[in-house]
């Protein structure tokens, strides 16, 4: 059907919109000078660099470009360049991910994080940090506001690890510019308070809609047991689920709310994936396999309610041990 040819139009035309955003951006902070109103460019800011990193996403699946080392040139620059994030990092870290979704010990998605995604995971938690567990869900969407610095964080912990890691210096030249610029620009024009405040709402914004846009994938899908034994087809779709909407959703999501697809086709072009979706839904009803798609908002509500299921395994740190073994028997 050739819906594995590269769409060099589209991306072209994306790409030009978001260096316009960009520009337009840089052009607000500069005249708006000394101004709370610079707050509102932080949020803006944010959201363009939620679409680069959805561009360096499909640069390193190789959907813009046709060769693996070009691609990879193009995400780094994407990725570490612009968003800021390491994409040596980050390719490691997604390769696990998309060879096996929501399997446990191999997809590090699920793994321990401030998020336990396991009712195994969450019942080994105490003190503390359960007060945080058992309200997860309802905490989910304002514990990403610390997303953005995290995925920061992250990418720099693998550039400064021991051991090989690919394109290390390249991606850190490439961070150390791109915080230069930013953090010259933002202590140099604006009071540093107003500086802080920019750099926060930016991060808060950006690791916020980075959440909302990788969330509703997988979380609240079929979880994988290590040993189980399914087929490719099978293992993708079941653990996978697409969000309604069709291009706006597309525009919005940087083509993840075609998550089955994607992962059925990680190299096809974002443009060519709601036609995938047709042929994959005949094939889902031939093979009996679930294909499952719900609206944004839903997604949402499902995505919060697991969590919250998963979080009651946590332990309360004040229940009496000696208790609870009496309400067991």
């Amino acid at each position: 059907m050739g819906l594995l040819k590269r769409s060099y139009w589209f991306y072209g035309a994306v790409a030009l919109v978001l260096l316009l955003a960009l520009g337009g951006l840089i052009t607000g902070f500069i005249l708006l000078g000394d101004s709370w109103f610079q707050l509102l460019i932080a949020a803006g800011l944010g959201i363009v660099l939620t679409q680069f990193a959805f561009l360096a996403h499909e640069a390193g699946h190789r959907q813009i470009l046709t060769t693996g080392p070009a691609s990879d040139r193009l995400a780094r620059i994407l990725a570490a360049g612009i968003v800021g994030i390491s994409f040596s990092w980050w390719t490691t870290k997604h390769t696990r991910h998309h060879g096996n979704p929501n399997r446990v010990g191999k997809d590090p998605d699920i793994e321990v994080d401030t998020i336990r995604f396991l009712e195994a995971d969450a019942a080994k938690v105490s003190g503390v940090m359960s007060f945080i567990t058992r309200r997860q869900g309802w905490l989910f969407f304002p514990l990403l506001t610390l997303e953005g610095l995290n995925l920061h964080v992250l990418g720099l912990k693998h550039l400064f690890s021991r051991g090989e890691v690919k394109a290390r210096w390249q991606e850190l030249a490439l961070i150390t510019v791109r915080f230069a610029l930013l953090l010259t620009a933002l202590f140099m024009f604006l009071p540093v308070g107003m500086a802080f405040a920019f750099l926060g709402v930016q991060l808060a914004v950006f690791g916020v809609y980075m959440g909302a846009a990788f969330a509703p994938n997988h979380k609240g899908m079929p979880i994988i047991a290590a040993d189980a034994k399914l087929d490719f087809f099978s293992k993708q779709v079941y653990t996978s689920r697409n969000i309604r909407g069709g291009w706006w959703a597309s525009a919005l999501m940087g083509g993840l709310n075609y998550q089955v697809e994607h992962h059925l086709f990680p190299s096809m072009p974002r443009p060519a994936l709601a036609k995938a979706r047709e042929v994959v839904i005949d094939q889902c009803e031939t093979l009996n396999v679930k294909y499952t798609e719900t609206g944004l908002i839903e997604s949402y509500a499902i995505v919060i309610a697991y969590l919250n299921k998963v979080g009651l395994a946590a332990r309360d740190p004040f229940d009496c041990h000696m208790i609870a073994q009496f309400r067991k028997a």
